[in-house]
């Protein structure tokens, strides 16, 4: 996925087609692996560029540039035709498009309010909220509850706590949810990439009026452009490219567990590219979050594959 969507994760389905390397190929597991954090690393570097450009144009106005090198992008490599969508893929289409938009939008917003890592976390709660409440097993129950107080320890009041900041990660996550949804139907009714590529498009369409709005208001500088287009190339194009070739090296499940650590990338970038400094207990949190989710998605997919042989 290219973040889509990321967030800072990244935001198109991945083509069933992208065949595995073995393990002990030379440029297999540990390729893959150095791919995916390639793939990590970029989608949190590019959120940390968009920060740059907050001052000048606001966590909107970046979204607006992003959204529209995005669907460049996207529509270069999936070329959808969207002229053949049935009523039907429209209405899916058209419901992804919104979840890219106010996904991107509310992130920014958390990440210019919170900081970078603490936004990434709270917007993981989507994935990490889908998989334990799509299941019935006592170990999801046990993770559920052990990430339960590291959330709270994260959004605790404190004389510095903002609130606003807090919502709109929590809006991200409850987009993420959507996405990941949505992005099923959206899979078995398009093809490939199209349905992420039209959705990205009609996404761009959408942020011209909302850009040109805002663009207005806050007349943007050259480099708060630049930093909004390199955003949207390290947080949505690289990515996207990148993912693509780890899925020909590592298992899907692997892949999907590794995602984990996105939030502790974001803290680590937060820190050394933004300066963001968050205390201990938060740190704890992150990591209680992140072995959850490693945890719940690592024995699924071990008893998924399992129940398969069987």
């Amino acid at each position: 996925m290219s973040t889509p969507p990321a967030p800072v994760i990244t935001v198109a389905p991945i083509p069933a087609a992208a065949a595995e390397l073995p393990a002990d190929h030379p440029g297999g597991r540990l390729g893959g692996v150095l791919l995916m954090l390639t793939s990590g690393l970029s989608s949190q570097v590019g959120a940390s560029v968009a920060a740059q450009a907050f001052p000048v144009i606001g966590p909107v106005g970046v979204v607006a540039v992003r959204q529209w090198m995005a669907a460049v992008v996207l529509f270069a490599i999936g070329r959808p035709r969207l002229h053949r969508l049935t009523a039907r893929q429209w209405r899916l289409v058209l419901g992804l498009a919104a979840v890219f938009a106010v996904m991107n939008v509310s992130l920014y917003t958390a990440i210019d309010r919170v900081g970078l890592g603490l936004a990434v976390t709270l917007e993981f709660l989507g994935p990490l909220a889908v998989a334990l409440l799509g299941s019935r097993r006592v170990i999801d129950l046990v993770c559920a509850l052990t990430a339960a107080p590291a959330v709270l320890v994260l959004t605790r009041p404190q004389a510095t706590t903002d609130y606003f900041g807090v919502a709109a990660g929590l809006l991200a996550a409850v987009c993420w949810a959507c996405y990941i949804l949505l992005n099923r139907s959206v899979g078995r009714e398009l093809p490939g990439v199209t349905g992420a590529a039209a959705a990205a498009t009609v996404s761009g369409l959408a942020y011209v009026p909302v850009g040109i709005v805002v663009l207005h208001h806050h007349p943007p500088t050259a480099a708060a452009i630049g930093y909004a287009l390199t955003a949207g190339v390290l947080s949505s194009a690289v990515p996207f490219l990148v993912d693509l070739l780890a899925l020909r090296r590592v298992p899907a499940q692997f892949f999907g567990v590794f995602m984990s650590i996105s939030p502790v990338l974001a803290a680590l970038v937060g820190y050394v590219v933004l300066r963001q400094q968050l205390a201990v207990p938060d740190w704890i949190a992150i990591a209680v979050i992140v072995a959850a989710n490693t945890v719940a998605l690592s024995v699924g997919r071990r008893r998924s594959r399992s129940g398969s042989r069987r």
